[in-house]
């Protein structure tokens, strides 16, 4: 029975052997062929095929210029990053001088200039004054000269007088005034040299060529508080 197997076995691979190879392809026994002709029987419309040429790499864009589809303003700020800037201030400014720069500066791009306040103190003195005529303020300069004390003049607008010192404070001034009369002196008195005054000082950051282009045809007036490199 295993003889019979074994035989039953061998010719049942001769015989797959011998139809893969073909050899029983005269009696229609035979495997279905790849080769030629008949792969090219199977094609569909092969005068429809085009042969196409390899793409070829499109090239980067060049480092210095913004992408063709970069929005206007980013474009704009892309280029003034790579201008050269300098940090520039121009003050101190007073409060009508920091309002026409205000109105002035509009056109300039947002966030390219800052008026940052700032304040002068209020300023105290020891005055003696105002006296009636020259005569007698050149009475009292020579009391005070045998005195030892120094004075000057208190400003136009508290002629005609003397000043025997002036101070960040009130609470100074009058300290002031208590040493000047231990000293001898009777008739002065503390006021108010000035009060406390607002002022700004014009910060334009990262000026540009482009910017400073801009800032120049505005054709502002500088006077005595040019711009000038920041401290």
């Amino acid at each position: 029975m295993l003889r019979l197997a074994v035989l039953v076995l061998l010719l049942a691979n001769l015989g797959y052997y011998a139809w893969s190879s073909g050899q029983l392809q005269p009696w229609g026994l035979a495997p279905h062929g790849e080769a030629e002709p008949e792969r090219l029987q199977r094609q569909i419309a092969p005068q429809n095929l085009e042969l196409l040429p390899p793409a070829r790499p499109r090239p980067a864009p060049p480092a210095a210029h913004a992408p063709a589809d970069t929005p206007p303003a980013a474009a704009a700020l892309a280029q003034a990053a790579a201008e050269p800037a300098a940090c520039l201030q121009a003050g101190p400014l007073n409060e009508e001088r920091a309002k026409g720069l205000r109105s002035a500066l509009a056109s300039l791009p947002a966030g390219s200039w800052t008026l940052e306040p700032s304040e002068v103190p209020a300023r105290w003195m020891v005055y003696m004054g105002r006296f009636a005529d020259e005569e007698a303020l050149a009475r009292k300069r020579a009391e005070l000269r045998a005195l030892k004390l120094a004075f000057d003049r208190p400003g136009p607008a508290l002629e005609p007088g003397l000043s025997l010192g002036r101070f960040a404070s009130e609470e100074a001034a009058q300290q002031g005034l208590a040493d000047l009369v231990a000293r001898g002196v009777r008739t002065a008195r503390v006021v108010q040299e000035r009060a406390a005054q607002p002022r700004y000082t014009l910060v334009l950051p990262a000026a540009t060529a482009g910017l400073r282009a801009q800032l120049d045809a505005l054709a502002l007036r500088w006077d005595d508080t040019p711009l000038q490199a920041c401290s």
